[in-house]
């Protein structure tokens, strides 16, 4: 195929070394610098979350794909984008395992710092899409009872099953969100939210910062027993004093695990390869370099909490990535971007 595809990617995506190259054009740049010079003659995007597709950076391109290589499609504008019939697609699931990983392992791990037993305590899911369903199956084998809060899927499979946000927030002893970004959920934990959860709970983020009002989070902080912070307001400066409030803190790295990212790039190549019509990277996945990477079972059947607290840290230890942002948070984005992806764990 001669190369007549122009395709602008952001250099953080990975294992794309050689791929497209066969078949296109191929300019890299850091996600946050792509700009309308970098687009305008393109036929292709494929970006992360740091680059804002709206009409300042399209507006009389020839772009015509975007695919973002994430869960999150909040940096999208889907107005402008459906207004110029511009093709969007994103890798929904593609960082649950990840996420699920982070969950359990900074849940257990924090619980073992302060020696909160866990045991009969109930797990508040709010946003029970593809991530929140991992957490709720894992959280179930773990032996916790788990409240679901998912207006969504609410209103189209019937309340059974479900909690409204009101109960969730006052019978669970641990609440972690799970929503995606959009204009319901940006601020949605706010003193409301706050004031409605149990003193002594712990609160979880590892969705978007956006969701949760900070000044408010700040303002209750003293009610947590932990609380638990991936995601922030205005990346990558983020609120020193509400670091400083947290009890685990990372750089928006949830995520950021080695399958995790094979599955985000995998979708984002494919959705290019169909749209393109490229037949041979249809089915593209890209291959595991280092075979340490490769996802691990774990056994926690008949495990004691200090059992299954030492395997999942030993597995993914949350408090490197915790103590190397209080080091120095002003490197918020180099921790993202040169971040050393880990080995995915699952449970079953």
């Amino acid at each position: 195929m001669p190369k007549k595809i122009k395709v602008v990617v952001d250099a953080a995506i990975p294992f794309l070394d050689g791929v497209l190259e066969p078949y296109a054009e191929v300019v890299r740049k850091e996600g946050r610098q792509i700009g309308p010079e970098d687009v305008a003659d393109a036929s292709a995007l494929l970006v992360r979350t740091r680059t804002r597709c709206n009409a300042a950076l399209l507006e009389g391109s020839s772009v015509r794909f975007i695919a973002t290589a994430t869960i999150g499609t909040d940096h999208i504008e889907f107005g402008y984008c459906n207004s110029k019939g511009l093709m969007v697609t994103n890798a929904a699931g593609c960082n649950a395992g990840g996420v699920m990983n982070y969950v359990f392992s900074a849940l257990y791990g924090v619980a073992a710092r302060k020696g909160l037993p866990l045991e009969g305590m109930t797990l508040g899911i709010v946003g029970v899409g593809n991530v929140g369903r991992l957490v709720e199956r894992v959280a179930g084998i773990l032996g916790f009872k788990v409240l679901k809060n998912d207006p969504p899927r609410m209103a189209s499979e019937g309340p059974y099953g479900f909690s409204t946000l009101e109960e969730l927030l006052a019978q669970s002893d641990i609440v972690t969100m799970h929503v995606p970004l959009e204009a319901s959920t940006t601020g949605m934990c706010d003193d409301a939210f706050f004031s409605g959860m149990k003193d002594g709970s712990i609160f979880i983020n590892a969705a978007r910062g956006e969701i949760v009002d900070e000044s408010a989070l700040k303002r209750h902080a003293s009610k947590f027993k932990a609380l638990i912070l991936d995601t922030w307001n205005n990346e990558p400066d983020i609120d020193r004093e509400l670091l400083e409030m947290t009890d685990i803190a990372t750089p928006h790295i949830a995520g950021y695990s080695y399958r995790g990212k094979q599955n985000g790039t995998a979708a984002a190549v494919r959705a290019f390869a169909r749209y393109f019509a490229i037949e041979p990277l249809y089915d593209f996945f890209p291959k595991t370099e280092y075979l340490e990477l490769e996802s691990v079972k774990l056994d926690v059947k008949g495990r004691t909490q200090g059992e299954i607290a030492s395997l999942l840290q030993y597995n993914y230890p949350v408090f490197t990535d915790d103590f190397m942002l209080r080091t120095a948070p002003e490197e918020f984005e180099a921790l993202r971007s040169d971040y050393k992806y880990r080995r995915e764990f699952y449970i079953d």
